[in-house]
């Protein structure tokens, strides 16, 4: 067991921990679960979440206590509003590994978990404060539980039966109602597959039922009790069933979107998915049946996947908990490649690998190699790290993706998942600490600062198309989002003195907007990281992709 879980838990710790607090918080998503829980420790209010000092009625609590948690042991940190999403990052990989070894054994059980830790899909939203990488480790939980109970693959079915009603409701008050669909469309086909019946008695479900209801209602109820229907309304319905059901939440996408995106998620080990071809091959042709784990694993993958593509509203995020089933059936896929690999030329030789391994070590290689290429074109956009450190982190990558291109072509091919996990945790490191997620001073605390500074209780605080959800974490003051020309002309009309943040391009139409000469009292220069493109690595353009944020007054 230490040979599997010791290794496997430094892993992630290095690559879901190393550096967590490094970087600003972005101004995305995650401003929303640092602040409310900040607010909640401020204010004492562990039941109602508050977003910039109003209600923020869009997600459960969980990820929010688990975060104010955090705080009241070490304040209000980048680190701390992060913890409970690499928290269950480490978890994932666990779990992962734990299912890998019951069904396949120790060697998948190790390749398996490296997947998941590695992967970029996971690593990189696990250093988020968001509840995606959360909500997967329950998902994931709740399924390989409950399979384990409903097929009777242990001897004390009904306590994994229990453990997955408990992860299900740790979902639900995690991000709601997906916590417990997902697992339902895994447990219930390949239950009736292996089965032909569902195999729970009444004592099963009512306990289930049980252990859910006491978990994962009780903080709906109160809710209920202190807001009324319109907040079950508007999560159920609102957060819910529109954000599945239309594009009020996100842009309309095609059915496929996601196949890229699991693609992308697997870096490194993605164009490793080749060595399942002669498995899929001979299944196609009817020579191999798939064994009862291949399938489970393959309806475990496949149906929150056709679940998140049937959706109009889709995020990058969302499919997650497909990771790792995949990774799973890949590692299965490597070790078959490995140890099966067909003679070359009529006689057994071990100094070239199978095509599917070389090729796919290859590609990888030239991936990292390509990333870190861009990472050295990008270092005028950089402007918050050094020269050196842009170069060290460039450099890391390219020799990392080298090392692979040569495991994967010499006599030493048998030890390529060996080396994409250290070219996958360099890749991770070299990210963190270098050029995307540069430490000290960024420009959204430079700002927060001035306008702290600059602050009377008089004073109200505007943002225009700039930190519209990261500055009040900073500032810890209400800011107002003036998203329009009639938002900005409202707020000027208002008595009293102003602060404002946004762009210098935008001033000179503010200026007019507000009908009198405005004092500028900072600028700065910012780059996004959190909006990278593909274009911004290719051709990067300062005067294009750099923005200058100013904060100014009206008195």
């Amino acid at each position: 067991m230490r040979r599997l879980y010791l290794p496997l838990t430094l892993l992630a710790l290095l690559t879901f921990g190393a550096g967590l607090g490094r970087g600003a918080m972005t101004d995305a998503d995650e401003a929303f679960y640092a602040e409310a829980a900040r607010e909640m420790v401020a204010s004492g209010d562990y039941v109602t979440p508050f977003f910039n000092y109003e209600h923020r009625f869009q997600k459960p609590v969980l990820y929010y206590w688990v975060t104010a948690l955090v705080y009241r042991t070490t304040g209000p940190t980048e680190a701390a509003a992060r913890f409970g999403s690499a928290l269950s990052g480490i978890g994932i990989v666990l779990l992962t590994a734990a299912c890998a070894r019951r069904w396949r054994g120790h060697e998948h059980a190790l390749l398996a978990g490296a997947m998941v830790a590695t992967a970029f899909g996971c690593y990189s939203i696990g250093r988020m404060a968001l509840p995606d990488l959360p909500l997967a480790f329950f998902i994931t939980l709740a399924i390989w539980a409950g399979l384990t109970g409903t097929l009777h693959l242990s001897p004390h079915p009904r306590g994994w039966l229990m453990l997955s009603a408990l992860a299900m409701a740790l979902g639900f008050l995690t991000k709601g109602p997906v916590a417990v669909i997902l697992p339902a469309l895994v447990v219930l086909p390949v239950t009736l597959i292996e089965r032909r019946r569902l195999g729970l008695s009444v004592t099963d479900l009512l306990l289930g039922t049980l252990v859910f209801v006491l978990i994962g209602v009780p903080w709906y109820v109160v809710m209920w009790e202190r807001h009324g229907l319109a907040y079950l309304e508007g999560f159920f319905l609102g957060d819910n069933l529109e954000r599945f059901a239309t594009d009020r939440f996100n842009d309309p996408r095609p059915w496929w979107f996601y196949l890229p995106v699991v693609v992308g998620g697997l870096l490194p080990w993605s164009p490793l998915l080749g060595t399942w071809w002669p498995e899929l091959r001979a299944t196609v042709q009817r020579r191999r049946r798939p064994s009862a784990a291949t399938l489970r694993l393959i309806i475990w993958a496949a149906a929150p996947l056709l679940f998140y593509s049937l959706s109009v509203g889709k995020q990058p995020r969302y499919v997650l908990p497909v990771l790792p089933p995949i990774a799973m059936l890949l590692a299965d896929g490597v070790r078959r490649a490995i140890t099966e690999r067909p003679p070359h030329g009529g006689a057994a030789r071990d100094d070239r690998g199978p095509v599917t391994l070389v090729v796919g070590g290859a590609v990888t290689g030239v991936v990292l190699v390509t990333i870190g290429v861009l990472i050295w074109r990008a270092k005028p956009l950089l402007i918050h790290v050094s020269d050196t450190t842009t170069l060290v982190a460039s450099a890391s990558l390219a020799l990392a993706g080298l090392g692979v291109v040569v495991t994967s072509m010499s006599r030493s091919w048998r030890q390529l998942p060996m080396a994409l996990t250290v070219a996958g945790t360099v890749c991770v490191l070299a990210l963190q600490f270098g050029p995307l997620a540069s430490a000290g001073d960024s420009a959204v605390e430079q700002v927060a600062r001035e306008v702290v500074r600059q602050h009377t209780p008089e004073h109200v605080v505007g943002t225009h198309q700039v930190f519209v959800r990261n500055l009040v974490f900073y500032a810890h003051l209400p800011t107002r989002d003036l998203p329009n020309d009639e938002s900005l002309a409202s707020f000027f009309a208002g008595q009293g003195p102003r602060l404002l943040v946004t762009t210098a391009d935008r001033f000179p139409a503010i200026e007019r907007i507000a009908g009198q000469p405005l004092i500028q009292r900072l600028a700065v220069s910012y780059f996004n990281e959190a909006g990278i493109r593909l274009r911004t690595l290719l051709t990067p353009e300062p005067a294009h992709d750099l923005t200058r944020v100013v904060v100014v007054e009206r008195r």
